[in-house]
């Protein structure tokens, strides 16, 4: 299938640098989290993809794990490269990640060298590119040194697999500690990914954006709506038979309580007298600190897709607005495992 990416695509496209890298991201990037496994339709898969690329979005995350099956997200976007997309790979930052568990085999997770660098090179081939622009630990393993899982990281730059590395889910004073090794290793960290919302502040509280700026590292944010918690899909109180709460592991119709939907509801009020929805106060929110270089939004349509990057349409939050977010957004409304 022929693709031609739409010439316009870089008009209205913001993007940000990475910490004190060179290197710059959009300010929205397409994860490929959920919504991209077998169980989901191929043609939306590759619509939802290169709509992305048509609206400004260069960057998209993947990892290893992501499906169902595990594995089948890099397949896909690989297939979508294959079948056009490819030709703007120079345009284009493909992010990977291994580390979290694919298997029972003791080399299908942690953070070893052998399974970082072998999972690697089973996403270059699911993937079917020759490096992929980011590469990262998913998840840290404490059972291993961390010297060899960001020395493997830096090995995979060494051999040309990847040309920049990252960390994920990783604490502050971890993820320092990772930074202090890559510098000596002379691959500093590009970025540090972390789930954060208006319902997780964990980012804030624990000092990941202080440690992150005064490393130098870029902050990439996952999940700033909360798994559709910070939209209108739940206001009603019910749980929609399509929604994450009724088929996901990370969202449950036990997570719609009353509690919730106060705060979800005030919040809603916020963004309707801003001319907004809630996803996009919340996606607005997340940009407005600094040290945020890029938010992570999934998409299951392309209308779904364009309404979030609308979210950069808006004025900029007031203090009277974001003081009304912070009484109502409270850290912990719902909090669940990382991805």
């Amino acid at each position: 299938m022929s693709y031609s990416a739409a010439e316009d695509r870089y008009d209205d496209a913001r993007f940000r640098r990475s910490g004190k890298n060179g290197l710059k991201l959009p300010e929205f990037s397409l994860g490929l989290w959920q919504n991209f496994g077998d169980n989901r339709n191929f043609e939306t898969q590759r619509e939802i993809i290169l709509r992305a690329f048509d609206l400004g979005i260069t960057h998209f995350d993947l990892a290893n794990r992501y499906g169902p099956p595990f594995r089948a997200a890099e397949k896909a976007f690989g297939r979508v490269l294959a079948s056009g997309l490819g030709s703007y790979r120079d345009e284009i930052l493909i992010a990977s990640k291994a580390g979290n568990p694919i298997g029972a085999s003791p080399y299908l997770s942690g953070g070893s060298r052998k399974t970082l660098l072998d999972s690697l090179d089973i996403s270059l081939t699911d993937l079917g590119v020759d490096h992929v622009d980011i590469f990262y630990s998913h998840s840290p393993d404490l059972e291993t040194p961390l010297e060899e899982t960001i020395g493997a990281l830096a090995s995979a730059v060494q051999q040309g697999k990847t040309l920049y590395i990252g960390i994920s889910n990783y604490t502050a004073e971890r993820a320092h500690d990772a930074s202090v090794i890559a510098e000596r290793l002379g691959t500093p960290l590009l970025v540090l990914q972390s789930k954060y919302s208006i319902f997780d502040r964990t980012v804030e509280l624990d000092g990941h954006l202080e440690t992150a700026a005064q490393d130098g590292t870029g902050v990439v944010a996952y999940s700033p709506i909360a798994q559709g918690l910070l939209t209108d899909k739940y206001l009603q109180g019910s749980v929609p038979a399509d929604s994450r709460a009724a088929d996901s592991a990370f969202l449950s119709a036990e997570d719609i309580s009353d509690v919730y939907l106060a705060r979800a509801e005030a919040l809603n009020k916020i963004a309707a007298a801003r001319g907004q929805s809630l996803a996009q106060l919340a996606l607005q929110w997340v940009l407005r600190r600094p040290e945020v270089t890029t938010a992570l939004i999934g998409a299951s349509s392309t209308a779904q897709l364009e309404h979030n990057l609308a979210s950069t349409g808006f004025a900029d939050l007031s203090d009277d607005e974001l003081a009304a977010i912070d009484e109502h957004g409270v850290h912990g409304t719902v909090l669940r495992l990382a991805k």
